[in-house]
């Protein structure tokens, strides 16, 4: 499935760069080029690595969440 459009990447290749070592989606746009242009792909590159990676989603995308 694509991911980025802009970019034409699709998810086994945000895959392959997350077991290559990226941990961030700056990385994931340096090894595979996803993100690096409009960012309308940055929720869905934040899922990917958040469940290739074991973390949150808000910790990967960086969202701050707000606790009551």
């Amino acid at each position: 499935m694509i991911i980025c459009h802009c970019r034409g990447v699709n998810d086994r290749k945000v895959r392959k760069a997350v077991d290559k070592g990226a941990r961030t989606i700056d990385e994931i746009g340096d090894v595979c080029g996803a993100g690096t242009r409009c960012g309308g792909c940055h929720p869905a590159l934040a899922e990917l690595l958040a469940a290739r990676t074991g973390q949150p989603v808000e910790q990967v995308y960086g969202i701050r969440v707000a606790v009551a």
